[in-house]
């Protein structure tokens, strides 16, 4: 019988409540029959996988992405063993990081200023493809703009070039076109490496399961309350769209995990 890869997920929420992990989950358990996979609760409990796993995937989270103490060090520590293994090793680790955990790798690499934003990003929004976005393996199935669920307070702007050239790290979405602001507009996906690739948004939403959240009374009074009934109407129809947050869902973690586990599989038949 074929051995299953191994994924850890890392939830980086720090026990508040989400709809991240749900989604996250349920799109792992699709693979089921090719993965075992293991939770890690980083931030309330200081649990970090160590580098027994093949693929890795790590949450979004509340708060500043500049915050930490034990877990964040220990968070970085597999980041830089995990790095420095593929390196050296054809036994590749994989990892997708999502919003806070994107923040903070970006951060850890030093790839441009982390800095807060003027006002909350909350809702569905067009995001724009780079040059090498077009035909990264992981987004290009995706049409330009395409959509994606967004909801933060910091963002990363004022890419370091010359880190950017050193690690071999390319841009690969940036957000929407605002013209009537004078605002830089924020970086929103980042591929590290190969094996490293990142967004800021949120790639796990499921339209279906984010509709039903947000149409109970105490979440809908809740966004109106926050961010106004037109903010709350146009996410609602993004949601129903299948050509937006659907089309998203689908495509860029499960072509993650999809195209891990090909190629880990292929180095496990060569060797």
């Amino acid at each position: 019988m074929e051995e299953k890869l191994r994924l850890a997920v890392l939830d980086m929420n720090n026990n508040v409540p989400n709809q991240g992990m749900r989604c996250i989950r349920e799109i792992v358990a699709e693979y089921e029959g090719q993965l075992i996979w293991d939770e890690f609760d980083v931030r309330a409990k200081n649990e970090v996988p160590d580098l027994s796993y093949d693929l890795y995937i790590c949450s979004g989270g509340p708060g500043s992405p500049l915050d930490g103490g034990e877990w964040k060090d220990r968070f970085f520590s597999l980041i830089d063993t995990a790095w420095q293994h593929n390196q050296t090793s054809d036994d590749k680790k994989y990892f997708f990081f999502i919003c806070h955990s994107f923040q903070m790798a970006c951060e850890h690499f030093e790839l441009g200023e982390l800095a807060p934003r003027k006002s909350t990003s909350f809702g569905v929004y067009p995001v724009h493809h780079t040059k090498a976005g077009l035909s990264d393996p992981i987004l290009s199935n995706l049409p330009d703009p395409y959509y994606a669920v967004d909801s933060r307070d910091w963002q990363l702007i004022q890419p370091n070039d010359e880190v950017f050239e050193e690690h071999g790290a390319l841009i690969l979405s940036l957000e929407k076109i605002r013209t009537h602001v004078e605002y830089e507009r924020a970086i929103m996906a980042v591929r590290f490496s190969e094996e490293f690739i990142g967004t800021q948004f949120h790639p796990e939403a499921d339209p279906v399961g984010m509709k039903v959240h947000f149409e109970k009374q105490e979440n809908r009074d809740k966004v109106i309350k926050n961010f106004g009934e037109e903010k709350y109407n146009n996410m609602m129809e993004h949601l129903d769209d299948p050509d937006k947050i659907a089309l998203t869902h689908s495509t860029i973690l499960p072509t993650f995990i999809e195209s891990s586990i090909q190629k880990l599989n292929e180095r496990l038949v060569l060797s």
